[in-house]
């Protein structure tokens, strides 16, 4: 491994904004160690570790678990080591009425797009404290900042994300570890696939921009506030095309 090279843990990594923030980090270098998580796409999965490893990466692990489980977070530091950075991008939406919801439906949302986020930072933090250096970054959306009908699940999960962001960048501050969530609106991945070409012509009327944001945009979001002084911390920045 090269002198210098950090280690970087990405949650839902088998695509969208997930494959894009590690093949980011591969081409810049100094995340050269990824280790890449998705819950269920192993071949996706396994395409983003050989992209990723052909961008530059030094060394690119792929491990297929439910980040929602604490026991395979567990299982990912004793068996890999610990991380410089987290990016905690796993997520899964519901659409419908909160009346028609079931409630497996909300823990599963609670699970995926939460309880994920609790379980990596209390299993990675520890080693950073013991460094007083580390970062993390959390996916939030727009929805956990104004809420969104039929949307409800997933509002209240992207808006527990950044109250944890805001409380956790406060516990961690004094050991120099950077923690903020970006904010998203609208990003052109397989979660926004359910909407039909007249729901998106529509919904882009609203967003000054006039377009969702590529998944590669959004990755170079995320990439910069990884790359942001410590000092910057606590923060939620929305990137949403001047939408919200």
């Amino acid at each position: 491994m090269r002198t210098g090279v950090k280690t970087c843990l990405i949650t839902g990594a088998s695509r969208g904004i997930g494959r894009e923030t590690a093949l980011l980090l591969a081409e810049r270098g100094e995340y050269g160690r990824l280790i890449l998580n998705c819950r269920k796409n192993a071949a996706e999965l396994e395409e983003t570790r050989r992209l990723a490893l052909e961008a530059g990466a030094v060394e690119v692990i792929a491990s297929v678990g439910d980040v929602g489980d604490s026991a395979y977070v567990e299982s990912l530091l004793r068996e890999h080591g610990p991380a410089d950075a987290v990016v905690n991008n796993a997520g899964t939406a519901y659409f419908g009425l909160l009346t028609d919801m079931t409630p497996a439906e909300w823990d599963e949302i609670i699970r995926t797009d939460l309880t994920s986020v609790f379980n990596t930072c209390r299993v990675f933090v520890p080693d950073m404290v013991s460094k007083k250096a580390g970062r993390i970054l959390n996916i939030s959306s727009v929805w956990g900042l104004t809420g969104a009908s039929c949307e409800v699940a997933y509002s209240a999960a992207k808006a527990g994300v950044i109250g944890f962001t805001k409380a956790l960048a406060k516990e961690l501050a004094p050991s120099n570890i950077q923690v903020n969530a970006i904010a998203f609106g609208v990003v052109d991945t397989d979660m926004n696939g359910r909407l039909s070409d007249a729901e998106k012509a529509s919904l882009y009327e609203e967003i000054p921009m006039g377009r969702a944001a590529s998944a590669r945009e959004a990755a170079l979001a995320a990439v910069k506030l990884l790359e942001m002084p410590p000092y910057f911390t606590g923060e939620t920045v929305k990137v949403d095309g001047g939408w919200h």
